[in-house]
């Protein structure tokens, strides 16, 4: 039996996997996480299988704000600024799962493991960012991630964070 998903703006998708969201476009996530420009790291979100997983993207773009300072005559994407496209990307995953409620609520990093940058991401490339939740225990979450362009690791790490009000 198909059900029908709600898609910020779009059609709703239907789908057979109650807990699987297809595609979140930048007005749902901007309804899911604070983040604006010029610190929101992703621009749609793929794929959310609600408890387990989603898939970020990022398109990036010579335009990003980031690279008129991070070497500008060789332009790469700050391995810390992919990091926090994860974070994001698990952020949105943390609020479908948790529902409406919880949109707005702002996800802050505990900690960070095992980070490693493979390849450096340059403008023209696209981000896939896949993230698997390893486990939560009330408002902590924590998580894996791995970074893909043309589906070759860029980088990946482990990481928690916890829920909270703005304060």
């Amino acid at each position: 039996m198909n059900k029908e998903i709600e898609n910020f703006g779009n059609q709703p998708i239907k789908t057979n996997d109650p807990k699987k969201i297809p595609l979140i476009d930048i007005e749902g996530i901007m309804k899911c996480i604070p983040h604006r420009y010029p610190f929101l790291l992703i621009d749609r979100i793929v794929e959310v299988v609600i408890g387990e997983s989603a898939i970020g993207q990022k398109n990036v773009s010579v335009n990003d704000n980031f690279f008129q300072g991070h070497f500008p005559s060789h332009p790469v994407m700050p391995g810390v600024l992919i990091i926090e496209s994860m974070a994001q990307t698990a952020a949105v995953l943390v609020v479908k799962t948790l529902g409406k409620e919880f949109e707005g609520k702002l996800v802050y990093f505990m900690t960070v493991e095992n980070a490693k940058f493979r390849k450096p991401v340059v403008p023209g490339d696209q981000l896939l960012i896949n993230v698997t939740k390893i486990r939560n225990r009330g408002l902590v979450w924590k998580f894996r991630a791995v970074a893909t362009v043309n589906g070759i690791s860029v980088a990946e790490a482990s990481f928690s964070a916890m829920i909270l009000d703005k304060f």
